[in-house]
């Protein structure tokens, strides 16, 4: 575990600037989308007030128009204010008579006392205002002669009707809408930020959809400044309509945007703890190596250094010596070979000669290397050919070496029970060739490691045993270029089966 905490403190370096560097703009860029999609409604609502901009001056105009055309009538029912068409206007009257008020609307009445001293002062004339009432307003209509004032409190809504009538051709789309007459109430300010935005939007939202839905809106000129001139939507809500599209159509883009950036950010933090973790492979490698090397080169100095100074005299000690330099010399070269296999095989500079090969040749070469390099071990090597297995078209040095590597890991791992059976048989359209030992196992938590380069597994035998990690990862690349493949089946302290799989040849 120690030797992996500078890799583990290289990748959470990278992987902390990366955050930096792409998380943090990407969530300030994913604010301002949420900013966008809660800005989404004050954009559609203005778009809709610049559309119908233009209905809304017209219908202020023909409003005035029509009450500069209206006059006063007395009667049956009393005092009414009629148009200039003969269509009643008021629903109320009320008269101011030698200083006293004379009205039967309560709600009227309390409007009028506070605006008493500003009615004594009307010019003698109909003059129109509106009064605030607490969180309405009514619109009145008065004409002062000499010191009494009469007067009436207009509809609404027929008023609204009115204007239908003078201005029906001019909707803007297809949208159903009506024109009203609404009361001027205070709107609360908009908090400042993002929570202030949202919670705003949160009271817009359901003011609309408790209230009218205004698609548009313009407050009267003075006096009836208390009255705001309305499109009122009759059908769905195209502000709730459009602003709820664009803001899916936001959603969606954003969730894609955060999947893609996810999926990004783990794939390039995988990519590099593999890197991480492969720099620290070759380094390791590379120590490893060197430490291989220098063993069979201190051994071949110092039996050479042993010849030259004459200390061997008699000549059977001199061929043992000669012989233990020789096998040196032999592991000196293997090692090398075997880096400069790997070496050609990453850089896809190793050519395979393929020629059709008997099975029971191909695992003879095997078996002739492995006994010559282990002519003085103690092993109990099985060989079972079957009789029927057909032709494979092989490189037969290639996979003769890559059986080799199986054959020398079997023996290598075998620990003191060195049994080891190589068997080859043939079933359907593959060969397979099969090394079994009863050596240490492999943990289920290596075996799927142990075909990568520089890969050793960590225990006691294998820190006493030579080798680069290098001997399955060669066996494998081996076996995919001939188009087969290669698996293994082990339990810890009962052995492993490596079996390579390779395409037969028809007959």
């Amino acid at each position: 575990m120690a030797r992996s905490a500078p890799v583990l403190l290289s990748f959470r370096r990278t992987f902390a600037l990366l955050l930096v560097l792409v998380v943090l703009p990407s969530a300030g860029l994913s604010g301002f989308g949420v900013l966008a999609i809660i800005n989404e409604r004050a954009a559609v609502e203005k778009r809709l007030q610049v559309a119908w901009a233009g209905t809304l001056d017209q219908l202020s105009e023909e409003l005035l128009l029509t009450l500069q055309k209206a006059r006063f009538v007395e009667g049956p029912d009393g005092l009414a204010l009629v148009s200039g068409e003969g269509q009643r206007l008021s629903e109320s009257a009320f008269r101011f008579k030698e200083g006293r008020l004379d009205v039967g609307d309560p709600a009227l009445r309390g409007a009028l006392e506070a605006a008493l001293p500003a009615i004594g002062t009307l010019p003698a004339r109909i003059v129109f205002f509106s009064l605030a009432v607490d969180r309405s307003a009514v619109m009145l209509a008065t004409e002062r002669t000499g010191g009494n004032v009469r007067g009436v409190r207009l509809s609404v809504e027929k008023l609204e009707r009115a204007l239908e009538a003078a201005v029906s051709d001019t909707a803007i789309g297809n949208e159903p809408v009506h024109y009203s007459l609404l009361p001027v109430v205070a709107r609360r300010e908009r908090g400042e930020g993002l929570v202030g935005k949202l919670v705003s939007e949160v009271v817009q939202v359901r003011e609309s959809a408790l209230g009218p839905s205004v698609l548009a809106e313009e407050v009267l000129s003075p006096p009836l400044q208390d009255f705001r001139l309305a499109v009122v939507s009759t059908g769905e809500d195209p502000v709730a309509r459009a602003s709820t599209r664009n803001r899916v159509v936001y959603s969606v883009v954003l969730g894609l945007f955060y999947l893609t950036l996810t999926f990004g950010v783990i794939y390039t933090a995988r990519t590099l703890y593999r890197e991480a973790r492969l720099s620290r492979m070759k380094t390791d490698f590379v120590s490893l190596v060197s430490h291989e090397l220098r063993t069979p080169l201190t051994s071949i100095r110092m039996f050479i250094e042993t010849l030259a100074l004459g200390r061997v005299k008699n000549p059977e000690d001199s061929a043992q010596v000669l012989n233990l330099l020789m096998g040196e010399t032999e592991r000196l070269s293997s090692l090398i070979e075997r880096v400069l296999d790997w070496s050609r095989i990453e850089s896809g500079r190793k050519l395979y000669q393929r020629e059709l090969v008997p099975v029971g040749a191909l695992v003879d070469k095997a078996v002739a290397a492995f006994t010559t390099q282990r002519r003085d071990a103690a092993v109990n090597l099985d060989v079972q050919v079957a009789a029927d297995v057909p032709l494979v078209s092989v490189d037969i040095d290639a996979i003769a070496g890559a059986l080799l590597n199986l054959l020398q890991n079997a023996f290598k791992y075998s620990g003191e029970d060195k049994r080891i059976t190589l068997i080859a048989r043939g079933r359907g359209r593959w060969v397979k060739l099969i090394v079994q030992d009863h050596g240490v196992g492999i943990a289920p938590r290596d075996r799927k490691r142990i075909f990568e380069r520089f890969y050793r597994v960590d225990n006691l035998l294998t820190r006493r045993t030579e080798g680069s990690g290098l001997g399955l990862a060669i066996t494998r690349k081996i076996v995919e270029a001939h188009g087969g493949r290669i698996s293994v089946e082990s339990e810890v302290g009962k052995g492993s089966r490596f079996t390579i799989k390779l395409p037969a040849e028809k007959s």
